[in-house]
Order: C-alpha cells, then sequence, then structure tokens
C-alpha cells in the first residue's frame, strides 16, 4: 500500500486525531489538505494552543480542545498520540463500536516503500539509532530517520524509494499498539522505565516485544546478552537473531575480545575496530556500536565503521561536554532520565564527580542507583520531585557513610547549579544526570538540558 492508497481508503470516513504535537500537526495538515473530514482533540486550552488553533480551523479542521477533549468521541479512525495509553474509556468505547485505531507511525510502516531499521530499548535508544543512520549515510545511503528522533516521516513516505532506508526510533509508547515490525530490530536493553504510565514492568516488556513480534524469518533481530530480559527474549524471535555483548563471545552478532570488537557469523569472524576508535566515552557506548555493527552487517564496509567511530562526538545531551569553567568540566547528561542511563553515565568517569539529580518521579525504583552514588560521586545536589527518594536510596545503599558523598538538597534548578559550582574545585567533574524525566519543571528532557546550558555557558570567566 502506498500513501496515495491509504489516504483514499479515508475518503469516506470520518478521522480523530488525538493529540495535536509534534508528530500529528504534518498529519492533520496533509489529511486536511485531501479534503478529509478531521477532529483533532487536544487536552490544551484554546489559549494555550494560540494560533496553531486557529491555523488549523482555517485549514477545515473541527477542534475538541481543553479537560474534555475525548467527550463525544466518535469517528471511524483515530489516530493516537504516542503518550496516551490505547485503553482510555473514550477510546475503548470506540474501538467497541468499530473504531480502528492507528497511530502515525503505525501507519508509516504500512506504507513505507524502503526497508525499515527501528531500535528500542531503555536507554541508548537515540545514540543507537544516530550511528545506524549516520553509518548508512557514510556508506552512501539515502536515510531518512524519524521516530522519537528526526520528524515525522508518514507524510514524506511518497518520496521515498525502494533502495532507501528508514531509520526509526521507538519508544514503548509507540510500540504498544504496533502490529508491524521492522525488517532489522534492535533492543539495546531493557530495565524498569516509564511505570508511570505502563500497568507494570510486564507490560513495558510486553510493548517493546512489538519491535520484533512481528517479524518474518527473513529479517532479522538484534538484542544484548548481556541483560536478562533482551537476552530471553532473542530465543524468541521469528526471524534471525543477533547477539551483541561485552561479557561473552557469542555465535551470531558482535562481541568484545579484549579491546577488540570483534563481528562473527557464519562461523567467521572479522575485528572490526577497537574499543579505543569510539571517540564518544563509556562503556555504554561500546555497547551501543556494537549494536549498531550487528545492525548494519553487511550494509557498511567495516572502514566507514572505523572512521565514523574515531569522528562522531555523539549526540546532544548525552554526557555532553559544555564547558571547561576554572578548571572544572561541565557535562550535560539530561537523556539520564532513568537510574539505569545514570548509572551508565557515572561509570563513564575515572574521577568521582559531582552529580547534579533528580526531577519527575515515574515510580519507578532507586535502589540500584544508591550503591553506584556512593561509589562514584563526591558532592550530590538533588532538586525535584524525586529528590527525597534518591536521597533514601543513597542512604539505605551498602557502604553508605554520612558525608560520603555529602548531600544537598538546592531549590530550583538554577540554584542546584550554582551550588555544584561553588562546591566544585579545579579538576572536578560537575555532570547533569538527573535519572529521572523532566516533566516536574521541563517540558522534557531537552529543554533542561539546553536551560543546563545556557546557566553554565553563561558564567564570566
Amino acid at each position: 500500500m502506498t500513501l496515495r492508497d491509504y489516504i483514499e481508503s479515508l475518503r469516506h470516513k470520518t478521522v480523530a486525531v488525538i493529540g495535536i504535537g509534534v508528530s500529528n500537526t504534518p498529519l492533520l495538515e496533509l489529511l486536511l489538505a485531501e479534503g478529509i473530514r478531521v477532529t483533532a482533540c487536544d487536552k490544551r486550552s484554546r489559549e494555550q494552543m494560540g494560533e496553531q488553533a486557529e491555523h488549523l480551523e482555517q485549514l477545515g479542521c473541527e477542534l475538541h480542545l481543553g479537560a474534555d477533549y475525548l467527550k463525544d468521541l466518535d469517528a471511524d479512525v483515530i489516530f493516537r498520540t504516542p503518550g496516551l495509553r490505547p485503553d482510555v474509556p473514550e477510546i475503548a468505547a470506540c474501538v467497541d463500536r468499530g473504531a480502528v485505531l492507528t497511530s502515525e507511525m503505525e501507519v508509516f510502516f504500512e506504507v513505507c516503500p524502503c526497508p525499515i531499521i527501528a531500535v528500542t530499548g531503555s536507554d541508548g535508544k537515540t545514540t543507537t539509532t544516530t550511528i545506524i543512520a549516520e553509518l548508512l549515510k557514510a556508506a552512501g545511503r539515502r536515510v531518512w530517520v524519524g521516530g522519537n528522533i528526526g520528524h515525522p516521516l508518514l507524510c514524506e513516505a511518497d518520496g521515498m524509494l525502494a533502495t532507501d532506508y528508514a531509520v526509526l526510533e521507538l519508544s514503548s509508547f509507540q510500540l504498544m499498539t504496533m502490529k508491524h515490525s521492522p525488517h532489522i530490530a534492535v533492543v539495546t536493553n531493557l530495565a524498569p522505565n516509564h511505570l508511570d504510565v505502563h500497568r507494570d514492568m510486564a507490560e513495558y516488556v510486553g510493548a517493546k516485544e512489538n519491535i520484533f513480534r512481528h517479524q518474518s524469518g527473513e529479517d532479522v533481530a538484534v538484542f544484548n546478552a548481556d541483560n536478562d530480559i533482551t537476552a530471553e527474549q532473542s530465543r524468541r524471535a521469528p526471524g534471525r537473531a543477533r547477539l551483541f555483548s561485552r561479557q561473552d563471545e557469542v555465535a551470531d552478532g558482535v562481541f568484545l575480545r579484549g579491546e577488540d570488537i570483534v563481528c562473527r557469523s557464519g562461523g567467521h569472524e572479522r575485528v572490526v575496530m577497537t574499543a579505543g576508535d569510539i571517540k564518544i566515552p563509556g562503556v555504554h557506548n561500546v555497547e551501543n556500536y556494537m549494536a549498531a555493527i550487528a545492525a548494519v552487517d553487511g550494509l557498511v564496509p567495516d572502514e566507514v565503521i572505523h572512521d565514523f567511530a574515531r569522528e562522531f562526538g555523539g549526540v546532544e545531551h548525552r554526557i555532553e561536554l559544555v564547558r571547561t569553567y576554572r578548571g572544572v568540566r561541565y557535562y550535560n547528561d539530561s537523556i539520564a532520565s532513568s537510574p539505569s542511563r545514570t548509572i551508565a553515565g557515572l561509570r563513564s568517569f575515572h574521577e568521582k564527580v559531582i552529580l547534579i539529580a533528580g526531577g519527575y518521579d515515574k515510580h519507578i525504583p532507586f535502589d540500584v542507583l544508591g550503591p553506584e552514588i556512593v561509589e562514584h560521586v563526591k558532592l550530590l545536589v538533588l532538586c525535584g520531585a524525586t529528590a527525597d527518594k534518591i536521597r533514601a536510596a543513597v542512604e539505605n545503599a551498602p557502604g553508605y557513610e554520612p558525608g560520603k558523598p555529602e548531600i544537598l538538597d538546592v531549590t530550583p534548578f538554577t540554584a542546584a547549579v550554582e551550588a555544584a559550582r561553588d562546591r566544585a574545585q579545579p579538576g572536578d567533574v560537575v555532570t547533569l544526570s538527573p535519572a529521572c524525566a523532566a516533566f516536574d519543571q521541563f517540558k522534557n528532557f531537552a529543554e533542561r538540558g539546553k536551560f543546563f546550558k545556557s546557566i553554565v555557558n553563561g558564567w564570566q570567566e
């Protein structure tokens, strides 16, 4: 099916688009331009929507805004925003009446004319997705990047060629109702996350499994052999399962032997590069590269991978060096919205660091973070809704002694950053690695990271 075919299938149907955000706005504009009857629903008020509301109405869109935005929902086809559960009563009632529930990303899978490579996991998704996309570009392929990064791709599907590649980062929210899987799937790792939205860990893991559940026997899925959950998942892949591991050699996939990153396939192996060739710091980035190599094996020459790794400086908000100020290095690791990601960041530094942490409460445990902070942090600056929970995890950790690390509770965010600055000595590392989402004070992790950088870059020498 092409995008044109799909639009034609909507000609005599009513469509509801829930959530007027980044992924759905281009979709709305496309459908309205084609004369499709569309109702757009958003919990924001008209005042909060501003000019966007007027723009959509001028295009012929009916708006349902405010607290009751789902009241009287009735449509033949419903496009769900990723952050909204598919089983909210209003949507479930519509589906019971025969409505089709879908999303911008699900329809893209139906109409995309080229191979799709998709990445999910609890940590490392964006970096791994970016590495895969950039490696394919460096090998001369035309690449479309979307999902959680890049921009919505559905509206561009008609411009894609069969020889192109679509590389996607997919969240558990996007995958919850997905009935298609990519040609090449990557699961970086899985650990508790987003339990403020998912009912439990089982639902979260189940959503992630949709990235490979609907594959054919001809497809490939790449799994982390060092993660218990993903290692178990690999045994249920419908197609070819490839593994990557820092700890053990694998029969089919990529592994670390000393400093060598080795790719093994069909009983043959070769050294692609060394861990020392990777410019971005941290053993987790060695894992990200191994996952990417397993995904693009046969599509990208080894010399391209080797040369790229030596030059690629990483993705914004991921252990990003912001500035060296008065002998202190400041890192923006705002993407670290879970304990496991913060742990990976802490292990990237050889010295004990000054850590700024805390934020929105996603109802995930911080027990595993406590011992890591005791081992890797000299001063902990807490700010946000989860400050007390993180403090408790540290103080209850084995080996904790009062003052080791010293813990400060500082609000607001600017004051927390300034407190870290005032206590830092030349040679220290200060890292913003919150272990939490940003929604208690910021729109998202990117806004938090940019604000952190603006504070640090604003200081005068």
